[in-house]
Parts: structure tokens; sequence; C-alpha cells
């Protein structure tokens, strides 16, 4: 039987690539889900007839049903139609690409299926890791990372190499985003045009904020904490401009593991898709009797602090990761629609953190209350 694939988030960047993927291994897409873009959605539904698609805005899903209404895809509306969708279309795996917070409960109700996870997006691990990833070893279900450093340590820890006995530290690969080099001084003047350009890789407005304030490495070091059952002192990020190397596992006997490619996510959304085997590529492979340049840089922490910031939240643990996940969250969310400078991110993220009282990670209500608090006390604010 062909594998069963559920998208949530399918208009997204990494999305659409997991339906280029589908298409091309000859999956079936069971479900779709999204925020409000109806057109993207309409043409997956043409071009793939999922049987369910959920939309979280309700206006939109009214109109994308009678826009689909010649076709037997079942459209759902609101968060609760995306969960809907989540507890009754038949899926072998969900890629979750829902944006930020909003991707814990939709990630839960799949594990609760026995629904193997890949995990393109890295905000449940952040803020709800201790619960998700204790209810995946409870079902037997497999979390597959797709971020493309997460996918790189799970490639290099396959095998005979997944005893955490061997593993030394994990090296994460950074581009260093599109400010690389650059002081305070020059952050305190970029605007939300000049933070989306990144250098590379081309993603969604909210990741490559991330990217342009490093704290996409520090959500990435907790990410890789919790996936990896791995101390944070051991999580170590370089520069590394050319994103070929994709990150490194660095073992006891002083040997160093890398995984390497393209930068082109359509190949960590096969790895996560067909595994545990590998199939045909989409995506040539490297050409290793041309000239290649890779360099690694030192991450300049002072300057790109919040690093820093998550290293501390996932050391501490608890809700700590919580609440600076809802913070860089609500701060990217201000700086985008221009009512906060770039270095305000910077400073809320601190402020919330070292303001928290932790408290150890409880039920996903206790989560998503402290979720919701958190960012109901910045926007207030502004």
């Amino acid at each position: 039987m062909k594998k069963r694939v559920l998208v949530l988030g399918s208009t997204g960047s990494v999305g659409r690539q997991a339906l280029e993927v589908i298409a091309e291994r000859g999956f079936v897409l069971t479900g779709i889900s999204a925020d409000h873009n109806i057109k993207i959605l309409e043409e997956q539904i043409r071009a793939f007839h999922p049987a369910f698609c959920a939309v979280r805005d309700e206006n939109a899903a009214k109109l994308l049903k009678i826009a689909v209404g010649d076709t037997n895809t079942t459209v759902l509306a609101g968060e609760s139609g995306i969960l809907e969708m989540c507890a009754n279309c038949p899926a072998d795996i969900a890629e979750n690409s829902i944006l930020g917070s909003a991707g814990i409960m939709p990630t839960l109700y799949l594990i609760r299926r026995g629904v193997d996870i890949a995990m393109a997006n890295k905000e449940p691990i952040v803020a709800a890791g201790e619960i998700i990833l204790e209810e995946a070893r409870k079902n037997n279900v497999h979390i597959l990372p797709v971020d493309s450093e997460h996918s790189a340590v799970f490639q290099c820890l396959s095998g005979s190499f997944n005893d955490r006995r061997y593993v030394k530290e994990l090296v994460l690969t950074a581009s260093g985003g599109p400010f690389f080099g650059k002081d305070r001084s020059f952050l305190s003047g970029v605007t939300p045009e000049m933070a989306i350009a990144h250098p590379v890789w081309h993603m969604g407005k909210k990741i490559s904020v991330d990217s342009a304030t490093l704290m996409n490495k520090g959500l990435e070091l907790i990410e890789a904490v919790r996936l990896f059952s791995v101390a944070p002192d051991n999580v170590k990020i370089t520069v590394h401009r050319q994103s070929i190397v994709h990150s490194m596992v660095t073992f006891v006997d002083g040997s160093t593991m890398a995984q390497m490619g393209h930068p082109d996510m359509r190949h960590c959304v096969q790895f996560a898709l067909t595994w545990p085997e590998r199939t045909e590529g989409v995506c040539a492979p490297l050409d290793f009797t041309e000239a290649l340049n890779l360099t690694f840089e030192p991450v300049d922490e002072e300057t790109f602090s919040l690093i820093g910031v998550a290293r501390d939240a996932v050391r501490r643990g608890g809700t700590y990761t919580t609440v600076l996940n809802a913070a860089n969250e609500a701060a990217v969310s201000l700086f985008l629609d221009k009512k906060i400078g770039f270095l305000d991110i910077f400073d809320l993220v601190t402020d919330a953190v070292e303001k928290h009282n932790g408290e150890p990670a409880g039920s996903v209500e206790d989560i998503l209350s402290i979720d919701f608090e958190t960012k109901r006390h910045i926007f207030s604010r502004f």
C-alpha cells in the first residue's frame, strides 16, 4: 500500500515542497491544512484530491467550500477543524509545517493516534517538547526531524552510531543570516524588509526574522537537546556560509561525521517521509570533482545574544523554553508590523525569560496557558 501522508501547513514553503516530494514519490496525500490561502489550497485539492482540507480562518473556509464543491474533499473550518482532521484523517505519517506554537495540539492529536510525525515546525518541541516526546514514547511514534540541521544529526546518528555513549557533541551549522559580521549599531537600523531577505534559504517571514536574529539557532539548540538527549553545553554552533554541511556529530574517539548536500529542503522532507528507507533523490547530489570551498567561523554570541538566552532556558528546563518561544513569536510579530525595532526583539525575549518563575512542564493546558499569557503581556505593551 502506498504511504498515506497528511500535510499541516501545506501552503507554506516547506509544505509546498512536501507536496512536490509526495507527487514525485507517488505517495497518497490524504489531508492538508492552511491558515487562509484558499487560492493555493484549491490548486492543491484539484491536483491531489485529499479526503480532508482544514482552514483555520473560518471565513476563508466558507469560500473554499464553495470553490471546491464539485470535489470529494471535506472542508473543515477553524482550529477545531484542524484538530478534527488530525483525529480522523487516515495517515501513516504527518508533516507538521504549522507556524509557531499553534502546531502543538495537532501534533499531540496525531501522536495519540499512532501517526509518525515529520516535524518541520521546531516550536512545538521548544515550547512543549517534554510532553510531546513522552507522548511519542508512550504511543511508539517516531518524531522525524525535517529541519536541515536536525535531519543531518539524525542521519549521522543512524544505525550503530545511535548510542549516546559514543557521542561527544553535536555541531549545528548556521548560514549566519543576512547580517553576519554586523554589530549592534548596524542592527539598530534593520527593517523588516532587510530581515526577511535571507541570502541562502527561501523561507516564510517569521523564520526569516529568526534567522536574522539567530534565534533560529537558539530554537534549534533546544530542539537538538530534546530530540537527541544531549546536554545543552554539548551542542555547539558554527557559522558555515556555504550551507553545504548541514550539521555534524563529533564522537568520543575524536572523529566527526557530517551530512552534506545542496541547500534544498526537499532532501530533508524526502528523508523524513521515506524513512527508514532511502530512495532516488529529488535533489541533485554534490559534485566533488568540482572546486568546493567550505569554511567554518565562530558565532558572535555577544551581538546575537539570543543563542545564549536559549541555551540558558533549556538548561533551566520546564516552562522557561515555553516563555522564550512565546516571547519570540510575539516580538517577531510586532517587528514585522513595524511596531518595534529589530533590537527590541532581543530585549523583549531576554526580559521575558529573566522575569519568569519557572515550573516543571505539567500538562499541555498549562503550557498553552503560559504561551498565551506571555504573548498577551507583550502585545499589551504596544
